[in-house]
């Protein structure tokens, strides 16, 4: 009968000699790493480590082994690498982030740009984040307000990134990619959708309801309670209102906010129609200044890899091993490469920190691409 605790003593005993030999090789990290920096080499050589893994794998006895070798000096060479990242830093060699810390984002006098109408979510967003001592003007469409912020005509852009029911706003997301403006700040704005009407409509005789698409699908419950109202969609909930106005038809509505009815004199005919009462949309604020406050605390960033098994954990590794809490990571498809895709996350840090320095490095070294797009 086999003795559990003579095994147990066995793999103590190799467990032991294996993490000897590890931090063996740890330490052969700096003579690498000392190496490559005098002679201008990339930390990670793919050929280098694939020639290792495949004269590694043929060591083994059976197939079961010989994919755990592989998982195993896998990790052991991403662990190694880490390890030559902080030394690079360490010596000053790595390049610093193209970011100027500053103690404030700069608010006072400043034009900011929002995508819509007046009575918008969007301007609700920028009037509470700027206040009154800003200049407010609006433009038909996201891409708009990149355009805006990108050509000097405004100093920030608002943008919806998400909400809290529907999700991610995707060409925020992708406009993010293409355009050299960085995220500075946000700002979580409750959102309350009412059913706006004329004056004296009847909700019972409603046949027509417009409204942003995600306005549409955030009341999707109250909607389908009024299955036979036909639903229109518009650039945004304030020029839903605006519709309602212009066409001047009771039989039409808009979901929209308490401010819009104020705004353009509309008929409240039911509130809090969202299906989420917390329902949140969080809005970003853009600048053309690569810039982050002395405080900030959240980091976004984002990054492609390549196209194989294993590459999103190698790059979530940097952050897992400079201990950086991730909060959010997104998806967006990469137009010019069918099926491939690019990944938005956000992570705890400011851009001073070692850890997150460490953390960047490597992820620069080892993805296809990476764009800061933030620290706020």
């Amino acid at each position: 009968m086999l003795d559990l605790s003579e095994s147990r003593a066995q793999i103590d005993v190799i467990d032991k000699e294996i993490t000897r030999l590890f931090q063996k090789r740890i330490d052969v990290c700096r003579d690498v790493a000392a190496y490559k920096i005098q002679n201008n080499k990339k930390v990670l050589d793919k050929t280098r480590e694939n020639q290792k893994l495949e004269a590694l794998s043929k060591l083994a006895e059976d197939g079961f082994k010989e994919h755990g070798i592989c998982d195993l000096f896998t990790q052991v060479m991403a662990i190694c690498r880490k390890r030559q990242y902080q030394i690079m830093k360490e010596e000053g060699v790595a390049q610093p982030v193209p970011f100027d810390c500053v103690d404030e984002i700069d608010k006072i006098n400043a034009t900011v740009v929002f995508q819509g109408v007046e009575g918008a979510y969007s301007h609700a967003a920028s009037m509470a984040y700027f206040g009154d001592l800003a200049t407010y003007f609006h433009v038909p469409n996201f891409e708009e307000v990149m355009k805006a912020v990108a050509n000097k005509e405004a100093d920030f852009g608002v943008l919806p990134l998400e909400n809290s029911s529907a999700g991610q706003v995707g060409d925020v997301y992708d406009l993010l990619t293409r355009y050299d403006n960085t995220i500075v700040g946000e700002y979580y704005l409750p959102v309350r959708h009412c059913l706006l009407g004329l004056k004296g409509a009847d909700i019972d005789k409603i046949q027509t309801v417009y409204s942003h698409p995600q306005g549409l699908m955030q009341c999707g419950k109250f909607l389908n309670e009024h299955s036979s109202w036909q639903q229109i969609s518009q650039a945004n909930t304030a020029m839903a209102a605006q519709k309602v106005i212009k066409e001047n038809n009771p039989k039409t509505a808009a979901i929209a906010s308490e401010t819009a009815a104020k705004l353009y004199g509309l008929e409240i005919l039911e509130e809090g129609i969202n299906d989420n009462k917390t329902n949140t949309t969080r809005f970003i604020i853009v600048s053309r200044k690569k810039c982050y406050r002395r405080d900030a605390s959240k980091i976004s960033i984002m990054f492609e890899i390549p196209h194989e098994s294993g590459s999103l954990y190698t790059i979530l590794s940097h952050m897992i091993y400079n201990d950086l809490n991730m909060t959010k990571i997104e998806s967006r498809p990469i137009p010019e490469q069918p099926f491939e895709y690019r990944f938005f996350v956000d992570f705890e840090g400011n851009l001073a920190d070692a850890a997150v320095e460490n953390a960047i490095l490597g992820i620069k070294e080892e993805a296809a691409r990476l764009k800061i797009l933030g620290n706020y």
